[in-house]
């Protein structure tokens, strides 16, 4: 199906398009990330079992000289780079932007513990500016602005010998590291208030309504079944992006999380009183004895300070001025829709 102000809307929205039948235009498709089958997953409810599934997962896929591990400031990533040999490659993001929030520190020390060869990996505008084009043609649809750091990434790491990579990716939707969402009983109204990362009514001016996502995880009781949401959308979404970006530098990924189920419910209460991936920090705290889990943080990407002073969309299918009140990340979003309709038009994306 093609149907361009729907497609808009749903990326708006969610930062993803769900349905991979779902187009903007005639001759243009997309990929979307698949769960695995519950029978190449573990099914874990302790650290322990944890533990078992990460050594199962890095021994299987781990190449001598061949892999690398794509290692942040939090304890997700930081837990994987203690199991693998030392010596290992290790890379850190860092957004070169003033008041730019920085990973580096922190993951140095990771490094340090176990041995790690680390090295550091910088960001820039430019290179969002020079890369943009080349992953609209690949992916089909406009992105998540991690895609240009991870495809960034991933192209360094092959260069430097490595066409396997790991990840920490998956993690907080597994173990409850969304703690914002998994903080209350949400009604389908609050929730796509919460959630949404742009209303589309608030940047377009035909906005197609995105609630028949949110109503398939509505309970008979009123309530969404937001874990249900969480795996259902969000970890779909945060994991496109990796292989999108992975697909066109040519490179083989393993996230271990994303291999993983938890064989019970997550204990809401635990989340809530502020022990998010609760089964997560005590793996980390046997991996580093005192050492403090550091607070949790999204991938660092500098779109407020690269947004500063952008003026905003200028097609016809935005609203003047839209971005006024707009986060970077959100303005992020109405920036590479615009790119993509625009490169459309002009016979980019064949």
């Amino acid at each position: 199906m093609v149907d361009k102000e729907l497609c808009m809307s749903r990326f708006l929205a969610f930062r993803y398009i769900e349905d991979e039948d779902l187009n903007f235009f005639d001759g243009l498709k997309h990929s979307v990330w698949k769960r695995p089958s519950s029978g190449n997953t573990h099914v874990v409810g302790s650290a322990d079992e944890i533990d078992q599934a990460i050594r199962q997962e890095t021994e299987s896929f781990f190449v001598p000289g061949k892999t690398a591990l794509f290692l942040s400031g939090g304890i997700d990533s930081a837990i994987l780079a203690s199991y693998l040999p030392r010596g290992t490659k290790a890379y850190t993001f860092h957004c070169v932007a003033e008041g730019a929030i920085n990973e580096t520190e922190q993951a140095a020390r990771y490094a340090a513990e176990y041995g790690l060869d680390h090295e550091v990996i910088d960001m820039r505008w430019e290179d969002f500016e020079e890369l943009t084009p080349e992953l609209l043609r690949h992916d089909g649809v406009p992105f998540h602005s991690i895609e240009v750091q991870l495809l960034k990434a991933a192209r360094r790491a092959k260069a430097d010998g490595f066409d396997h990579l790991i990840l920490g990716e998956s993690a907080d939707g597994v173990f409850g590291g969304l703690d914002g969402l998994l903080s209350k009983d949400w009604t389908l109204e609050e929730l796509m208030e919460r959630y949404s990362f742009v209303r589309p009514e608030r940047a377009l001016k035909n906005p197609v309504s995105v609630r028949d996502v949110y109503e398939r995880y509505l309970r008979p009781d009123g309530i969404m079944d937001i874990e249900e949401f969480i795996h259902g959308v969000f970890c779909i979404e945060s994991s496109c992006s990796y292989l999108h970006a992975f697909d066109l530098a040519g490179v083989s990924a393993l996230m271990p999380y994303g291999r993983m189920r938890m064989s019970g419910p997550l204990d809401l209460a635990r989340v809530r009183r502020g022990e998010s991936k609760y089964l997560l920090r005590e793996l980390f705290a046997r991996r580093y004895p005192g050492m403090d889990a550091p607070r949790k943080i999204p991938m660092p990407r500098a779109t407020t300070q690269w947004f500063a002073d952008w003026r905003g969309p200028t097609r016809p299918e935005f609203i003047p001025g839209c971005q006024k009140d707009m986060t970077g990340d959100q303005k992020w979003l109405v920036w590479c829709l615009e790119r993509f309709l625009n490169a459309y038009e002009n016979g980019e994306l064949s």
